[in-house]
């Protein structure tokens, strides 16, 4: 039987009461050290707990007042204990009103619109979170207190760097990672703790970063600085040092005029996009060999501002933006360990032999938008990137296919140049290519050979949009799976050009010239793996007949259909989607029968037509239920 409930069983130990039965570790008599005076006897007495009750209470009933010279004190409430009827379960712990505190540690306010810092936070929090608030000023005191605090975020308030104590970070020695971006600092704060990783200050309105905002900082890893107003004066020489461990840093749409000297030697991704830089000075990347990603895009750097050595010590480089620049020759000293180059929207004019070959590893070159115009390209311009995959030379002003591509490249990017002839060994070097874009070029049927594509046995993806082609062209490959012809001139669809694509599932014919009976009987049999047909802004009145039993998609808005018998549909059980938008339909130009057999069909667009179209879409199959299981 337990310490009776007259009085807790920690009152009872704190009189060493002693109940053998009792749950409770409480100490046997004396082990507590004296008894009260007068309460000696009851240490030495062997009664049961009960009994022991009652002689507590009669004794502490009749104990003499505090007045008497002879007092005994008597027992007061403890602090430490539980008052009668209190529960001992912890108290809940405190959260600030219409916060979120899902661990001890962790205290969330984000989107409440918070005008003042909370008050009440706890001082154990590590992880505090006030994002997306309307926050203008952190207190000192109470930003000061939250000493355990690892991570502060306070993304997107209305902070000036008036309201930002520095000294309170002082009291931080645990913060790691601070989030400030979206606020409203002109100076970063002098000083941040040596403890931190993750620094987010983007999108603000800095002007001066000091030495010790992120230098000193041994696990500092990431900083985040785009967005900004800095330029080379606002970002001191010393900005990183004793911070060898920054892998990230990003300095895009700032102000800078030159590569900022004396980056971390550590740094694995730097965006230093849209600013005002004219000159990587020489040197400035010499300690970078972990380097892996450079982005200098949109600036205002010419051949004057490189030099032969500018990125030749980058060993790792893999990535280099140089693109919307002033360049009018590619760089010298690319490394051998580059992958992806961009040089777009320059005014390079000539690309000479030898000057990619030290680029071995390249497998992205992206021209496009460069005045090359016809002799731009050496022969030998290519020479030595046996790895290429992907080369863009849209909008560079070519007249004919590249001499000398790689016979290794996938993917060749022409659109938009002035090609108007294809020989029959235009791609005898690129047998390999499994993406062709000749788009908008000015290539008709009388010159585009029926040679010109059979030797290209990989090509899937081939793009003629947008020239003058008023035929299908010859000689296509049969592992061909789409083809675009739209914004051309066709005006007929033969079988002979179709025979061999077999596993054609997209077929591209918007914008040409096509009727009905223009495309000759037999044609669509010899595309049975079609899936795709757009038929688009023709010269169609009803429906093609006969279409290819595999077709799911099909698109004929913009021609002049003016009715749809019931039979339209009988060979493509499986369409999905019809597209009659903008036609000649009228209330009653659709049979009710049209759609019934069509249990796929999922969307009908008869918008457009010069009546609305009430379209009875036919009833699904119910899916049978799945029985439970027991």
């Amino acid at each position: 039987m337990g310490c009776p409930q007259v009085l807790s069983s920690a009152r009872y130990k704190a009189l060493g009461c002693y109940c053998p039965h009792d749950d409770g570790p409480f100490p046997k008599p004396g082990s507590m050290g004296p008894s009260p005076p007068g309460l000696e006897i009851l240490s030495q007495l062997h009664v049961p707990c009960q009994s022991m009750s009652l002689l507590l209470l009669l004794l502490l009933g009749n104990l003499p007042s505090q007045d008497a010279a002879t007092a005994i004190p008597i027992m007061t409430e403890d602090q430490n204990f539980p008052h009668l009827g209190e529960s001992l379960q912890p108290p809940p712990r405190a959260c600030p009103p219409r916060c979120s505190c899902p661990r001890d540690d962790t205290v969330s306010c984000d989107g409440l619109d918070l005008g003042l810092f909370p008050s009440n936070i706890t001082k154990s929090a590590q992880h505090l979170s006030l994002q997306n608030n309307q926050l203008v000023e952190i207190p000192y005191n109470e930003l000061s207190r939250l000493r355990y605090l690892r991570t502060l975020n306070l993304h997107n308030n209305q902070l000036s760097s008036e309201g930002l104590p520095d000294e309170a970070f002082e009291s931080l020695p645990d913060l790691q990672y601070i989030y400030l971006a979206n606020n409203q600092l002109t100076v970063a704060p002098q000083f941040l703790p040596r403890s931190l990783r993750i620094a987010d200050l983007a999108a603000n309105q800095l002007v001066e970063i000091y030495p010790l905002t992120f230098g000193e900082k041994p696990e500092l890893r990431s900083v985040y600085l785009h967005d900004n107003q800095l330029t080379n004066t606002g970002l001191p020489f010393d900005a990183f040092r004793g911070s060898e461990a920054i892998t990230t840093l990003i300095l895009s749409s700032n102000q800078l005029s030159y590569l900022p000297p004396s980056l971390p030697s550590s740094l694995i991704r730097l965006h230093l996009q849209n600013n005002r830089i004219a000159k990587v000075p020489r040197g400035a990347l010499g300690r970078h060999v972990q380097l892996r990603e450079l982005y200098l895009q949109h600036n205002r750097l010419s051949d004057a501002g490189l030099d032969a050595t500018t990125f030749s010590k980058l060993k790792s480089l893999e990535y280099l933006d140089l693109s919307n620049n002033r360049l009018g020759e590619v760089p010298e000293g690319l490394p051998p360990s580059l992958v992806i180059l961009h040089l777009g929207r320059n005014q390079i004019c000539h690309v000479p032999a030898g000057r990619l070959s030290g680029a071995r590893g390249l497998q992205y070159l992206l021209l496009q938008h460069n005045p090359l115009g016809p002799g731009g390209l050496d022969l030998a311009a290519f020479q030595g990137l046996r790895g290429l995959h992907t080369l863009h030379l849209y909008a560079s002003g070519l007249e004919q296919v590249p001499a000398g591509l790689p016979r290794r490249l996938h993917a060749l990017m022409l659109p938009h140049n002035r090609i108007s002839e294809l020989g029959p060994r235009a791609f005898v070097a690129t047998p390999s290519l499994v993406d062709l874009n000749l788009a908008h070029n000015q290539l008709t049927s009388a010159h585009l050979h029926h040679l010109a594509f059979c030797r290209l046995g990989h090509l899937q993806t081939l793009d003629l949009a947008g020239n003058r082609l008023t035929l299908l062209p010859q000689g296509l490959p049969g592992s061909l799976q789409v083809l675009r012809l739209p914004r051309n001139q066709l005006n007929t669809l033969d079988p002979e050009p179709m025979t061999n694509l077999s596993m054609l599932q997209e077929l591209h014919l918007g914008h040409n010239r096509l009727r009905v009976g223009s495309i000759m009987p037999g044609t669509w049999q010899e595309v049975p793996s079609l899936k795709l047909l757009d038929l688009s802004h023709n010269e169609l009145s009803f429906v093609p007949p006969d279409l290819p039993e595999a077709l799911e998609f099909l698109y004929l808005q913009g021609n002049r259909i003016s009715s749809v018998g019931a039979q339209a549909f009988l060979t493509t059980p499986r369409l999905r989607a019809l597209v009659l938008r903008s036609n000649q339909l009228m209330m009653t130009s659709i049979s009710p029968e049209a759609f019934l057999d069509l249990l796929h069909l999922e969307v009908v667009d008869t918008t457009g037509n010069p009546e609305p179209i009430i379209v009875r879409m036919p009833k699904r199959p119910k899916r049978p239920q799945r029985p439970q299981a027991h």
